[in-house]
């Protein structure tokens, strides 16, 4: 048996975007991967959280509310305080600004060499997290704008989602997976836990074309635009050809089941929050670009929603997200 026989057929995340530097970007220093593994790390220790949940005084509300209103969990503080830990280190990112916090937290004068904002839901669906269901960090990445004048921070942030220079969520389930994109095609991988580390086991993912699964809270159905209403009354016929509803109500596992098999994830508008509940920065722009990179579509129901001008830190947005055919045929119904 020679050497190579015994090298591990396998390639970590690290390894993963060192070899695609090397072959698309070959003057490439290596500081995004030096990133990224800030993120990485951060979510071994939140999936080491979430695995352990239930053994040890982690679960629960605090009993306090975020910016968003909503009641913040004990796994939320952990997640968010684990990611802001991680990345805290890294010289080249300038800003971090979380789902959680009011304001943005500013590590570092943005310059040539801490040109990075790192954008994040530190724990997407944590509403879920006392019933044992799949629960995920989602992140976008963006670069300092140039000519900005000192001390204007917001025009920083709030960079349409075509800016970003990478996205991805991690999901914490049956198993631990990240997918990812720079803008060259999704990659997906899988948690080890025996090395610790992050495994290839998906690239260049590509979402269907088509899928006969829609994703929405029906509950809500009477609240919803009239034209989303008139799509879940003609899914439901004959003429349609068989839809089947799935609905998480954790959008990272909803949308990585959309990823996978296809489908449509709707998230409307309705009367008491006619602006949408899901956030444009830390969500729907990440996953819009995941979705694309993948050869779906996401929309707010009228623009595409990396196309939107974000004008508010926690400004949300409608989502309509999935298989390019499916969106499309939402978007017919949808529209005014």
């Amino acid at each position: 048996m020679g050497a190579n026989d015994l090298t591990p057929k396998f390639r970590t995340v690290q390894q993963h975007i060192l070899d695609r530097q090397r072959q698309h970007h070959p003057t490439a220093t290596g500081e995004f991967s030096w990133l990224l593994s800030g993120i990485t790390l951060a979510t071994k220790i939140i999936a080491d959280h979430v695995r352990r949940a239930g053994l040890v005084d982690i679960l629960g509300a605090t009993g306090e509310t975020n910016v968003q209103d909503e009641e913040v969990q004990k796994l939320d503080i952990i997640a968010n305080e684990t990611i802001a830990a991680c990345l805290g280190y890294r010289d080249n990112v300038g800003i971090m600004v979380s789902e959680e916090d009011d304001e943005p937290r500013i590590l570092k004068e943005l310059d040539s060499l801490a040109r990075y904002i790192v954008l994040f839901d530190p724990l997407d669906g944590s509403s879920n997290i006392d019933v044992n269901v799949s629960i995920g960090t989602i992140f976008s990445i963006m670069q300092r704008r140039e000519n900005v004048a000192a001390g204007k921070v917001m025009d920083h942030i709030l960079q349409p989602g075509y800016k970003q220079v990478a996205a991805g969520y991690v999901i914490y389930s049956s198993s631990t997976v990240m997918a990812y994109t720079t803008g060259e095609g999704v990659h997906m991988f899988t948690l080890d836990p025996s090395i610790g580390a992050f495994r290839l086991n998906r690239e260049n993912v590509r979402m269907p074309k088509r899928g006969k699964t829609y994703s929405i809270n029906e509950a809500y159905r009477s609240r919803f635009p009239a034209g989303v209403q008139d799509y879940l009354d003609w899914v439901k016929t004959e003429d349609a050809g068989g839809y089947g509803l799935r609905y998480i109500g954790s959008l990272v596992a909803d949308f990585h089941r959309t990823l996978l098999k296809g489908g449509v994830f709707l998230y409307p508008p309705t009367n008491k929050s006619p602006k949408g509940k899901l956030r444009l920065l830390y969500e729907a722009n990440p996953l819009a670009f995941i979705a694309e990179q993948a050869g779906g579509m996401a929309t707010d129901g009228q623009q595409r929603i990396l196309d939107k001008a974000p004008t508010a830190l926690h400004e949300r947005t409608p989502l309509l997200i999935g298989s390019e055919e499916e969106v499309k045929q939402v978007a017919e119904f949808w529209q005014p």
